[in-house]
């Protein structure tokens, strides 16, 4: 069976006729002497890079995990990415498509319309930030461990802007316990701009209690706002650091939380086998959906992975790749994802997805 790469160079070959009318301008970003682009509307993604979170990038451990205890795991445990290539002339977009197993897509679903290369590359730095901090609390959760709730962010003429400061860990509001951001935000949302609310804080060695009284939401009217920026981080005796450059977006969210699981935990949750895996990582423990599936499934193969876990969201299209002997398991949850882990380890059956 002739491969789709060569039916597409057929197609083209057969249609070369009309092509050759415009070669000259085929190869080119813009028009010579104008500045009108000749850049398609389309970017191709495309199997991207694939990295073990149990090891290391250029000497530096790739998840860092700092603890009384912790353990050395053995096997891999890989995220997995989609390179994305934009700004393309019409020849480089057909070469890409009749010579890769790249897919174009349209570029608005890369780049939307309203914001430049430059806001996605931050917006998706933003967004892989968000995910390493929701890995490291998905994890201390599943763990049983404690956790606490630090002062990201003060915004300027705020509510809270006289009376908290960053770096301030928050242990209880109004004589609530808190130890989640979602904590607070709960008990503020059930109150009014202009409220008092009585906030708990440790800022160093000290114990404060300060009053506050709340600011409204500009972006949402007679909703109350405290006007902070917040973060849940391990307690003081443990830290977990990532160290991975040039990756955006949230994808990787339950591949840092196994990965911290795994380095806090005696029992080796790999069992040395070679894992690799995508999906996003909720506080609850959740495992959300992702894009481009089939080229992380591609990239995980080629590495040479045994068992890749597939958020099920994205299950049917996992189980449709190109995927050879590769188990692609199901993965809704953090439970899911250690016991299909360990299951395929010891060699038992594990949920695979399906179409």
């Amino acid at each position: 069976m002739n491969s789709p790469a060569i039916r597409r160079v057929r197609t083209i070959a057969w249609g070369a006729i009309p092509v050759v009318l415009t070669g000259a301008l085929v190869s080119l970003d813009h028009i010579p002497g104008t500045d009108i682009s000749l850049t398609v509307p389309y970017a191709a993604e495309g199997p991207g890079p694939t990295v073990d979170t149990l090891g290391e990038v250029d000497g530096t451990q790739v998840v860092d995990v700092q603890a009384p205890k912790t353990y050395e795991p053995s096997g891999h445990l890989n995220m997995t990415t989609v390179s994305v290539r934009t700004n393309m002339t019409l020849a480089q977009a057909l070469g890409r498509w009749a010579l890769t197993d790249d897919t174009l897509v349209p570029i608005d679903t890369v780049i939307p319309q309203n914001m430049t290369d430059e806001e996605v590359h931050e917006s998706n730095k933003q967004a892989f930030a968000q995910s390493e901090s929701a890995a490291t609390i998905a994890a201390m959760d599943y763990l049983h461990l404690p956790v606490k709730i630090t002062v990201a962010e003060v915004i300027e003429e705020g509510a809270a802007s006289d009376h908290l400061q960053e770096d301030d860990v928050i242990t209880a509001v109004d004589g609530i316990h808190v130890t989640k951001p979602s904590e607070v935000q709960d008990i503020i949302k059930d109150k009014s701009p202009g409220d008092k609310v009585k906030i708990s804080i440790n800022r160093g060695n000290k114990k404060l209690s300060v009053e506050i009284s709340l600011g409204e939401n500009p972006h949402d009217k007679g909703k109350a706002l405290l006007g902070i920026a917040m973060l849940s981080q391990p307690t003081d005796d443990i830290s977990v650091t990532y160290n991975l450059q040039d990756i955006g977006g949230p994808s990787a969210g339950m591949m840092f939380t196994l990965a911290v699981i795994d380095k806090l935990s005696e029992e080796d949750l790999t069992g040395g086998t070679f894992v690799a895996g995508t999906g996003t990582i909720q506080a609850d423990s959740k495992v959300g959906p992702i894009g481009g599936i089939e080229h992380k499934i591609a990239a995980a193969h080629d590495a040479g992975a045994e068992l890749f876990l597939a958020p099920k969201g994205n299950c049917a299209a996992a189980a449709r790749s190109d995927h050879g002997d590769m188990t692609i398991a199901e993965v809704g949850n953090l439970d899911d994802a250690v016991a299909a882990m360990k299951d395929f380890a010891a060699g038992k059956d594990i949920k695979q997805c399906s179409e």
